[in-house]
């Protein structure tokens, strides 16, 4: 049998444990650098498999599986594990027991998967050359990004890799497909808070207020053109403002309006001049209106760069493992991942796992109440990074493969 075929047919025998980690993940989920629960689940199975791990960030893990001549090549693995402060909506005996927190962007599927591939490759790695490090990482979904954290406190040294692979469910995708983009592929992602202080009065008398309604109406009105005249056409950029509050009435101006909003870009160069833009054109506006405005940001993420050349293998490896109609190009989203940071250290990529399935119901999208995912994703998605992950180490690719796809 060769190599291809037995992570194959390990990752269907491993399937049911598989998606009971993640069904038990799913169930206990927790929010960003709080993953106390779910760092000692990780670290207790990983254990069972005979992998060691380290703890680092608090919450984070780091662990590491020698083959042959371990040395000769390092690759990294990673997978987030916090959740999201939503509300689960669903009838399955596996959704969230914490009122108010839910897996709702598939981190429970990326560590469960993790520790799926962990097994498939500590079974293996009498038949592979190099070291793989895991890494099982907190806080993805909150400023400044747990993978910061990681980076900080050495997750990506001794021994630092020579690359870096992700995975992100997709339920865009249908289940049994994955899919690549090289070169620019996620956005930075910027928090943006503004205080307009005005002067409170009553609403029939507007002339002895300073009403910072108005100041906020003109600056989120004139703030849009930081994109529309500024940045080039031929370049993505984002800015929304989604909240606003206001604690008035029908007939009584408040003395401030607290706005809050986020700036996407993919460019760093112009991320830094946006946001200086941003905060000059808002002090202005409400100087000039006879108010004030204090800008907060939050930076964020830096935007995400899928390396070429382990894009183009680790896209290879996939059209080996799941025939090449299963593969499909993605485009570029305005959406943000704090996988961004490991990228700008390391040749990285950043792929998507299908989980759609029309028929079963399956579709809503990530970061609503009623996300869920087909789960036979989990019975492609551990053996796939596993046989990346080896591909990476054998980057010649002498592997021997087997040209049937899998089912």
């Amino acid at each position: 049998m060769t190599l291809l075929n037995k992570i194959k047919s390990l990752s269907e025998e491993y399937a049911v444990h598989t998606i009971q980690w993640r069904r038990h993940l799913h169930a206990h989920p927790e929010l960003s650098y709080q993953e106390v629960y779910t760092s000692k689940f990780v670290a207790e199975q990983l254990k069972s498999f005979g992998i060691e791990s380290q703890v680092v960030a608090t919450t984070g893990l780091v662990a590491l599986i020698k083959g042959k001549n371990p040395d000769k090549k390092i690759t990294a693995l990673r997978a987030d594990m916090d959740a999201l402060p939503i509300q689960e909506i669903s009838s399955t005996d596996y959704k969230s027991t914490n009122p108010g927190v839910m897996h709702a962007c598939g981190h429970d599927v990326h560590t469960a998967s993790l520790l799926g591939t962990a097994k498939i490759l500590q079974h293996v790695k009498d038949q592979f050359e190099g070291t793989i490090k895991l890494i099982f990482q907190p806080g993805e979904e909150k400023n400044p990004g747990g993978a910061s954290f990681m980076i900080k406190e050495g997750a990506l040294d001794n021994p630092k890799p020579s690359s870096i692979i992700g995975q992100h469910v997709m339920p865009l995708i249908p289940v049994g497909k994955v899919g690549f983009r090289e070169g620019m592929y996620m956005a930075s992602s910027d928090e943006l808070y503004l205080r307009v202080i005005g002067k409170g009065g009553h609403g029939a008398a507007p002339e002895l207020a300073i009403d910072p309604i108005l100041i906020a109406s003109h600056i989120i009105v004139a703030l849009q053109q930081v994109i529309s005249r500024n940045a080039s056409p031929k370049q993505p950029t984002v800015l929304t403002f989604g909240r606003i509050i206001g604690e008035g009435a029908t007939n009584i101006i408040p003395n401030e309006v607290n706005i809050a909003g986020t700036f996407r870009a993919l460019n760093e160069v112009w991320r830094t001049e946006g946001l200086q833009k941003i905060k000059k054109m808002a002090e202005s506006i409400a100087e000039g209106m006879g108010g004030r405005c204090e800008v907060t940001i939050s930076k964020g993420y830096p935007y995400l760069e899928n390396n070429p050349e382990v894009t183009r293998r680790i896209r290879k490896a996939a059209e080996d493992y799941l025939g090449s109609e299963n593969v499909v190009d993605i485009d570029l989203t305005l959406g943000s991942e704090d996988f961004a940071y490991y990228s700008h250290i390391v040749p990285a990529s950043f792929y998507r796992l299908g989980t759609r399935n029309d028929a079963k119901g399956l579709t809503s999208y990530v970061h609503t109440p009623t996300f869920d995912i087909d789960e036979d994703a989990l019975k492609i998605g551990p053996g796939l990074m596993a046989w990346m992950a080896i591909n990476e180490l054998d980057s010649k690719n002498n592997l021997e493969v087997d040209s049937t796809p899998s089912t």
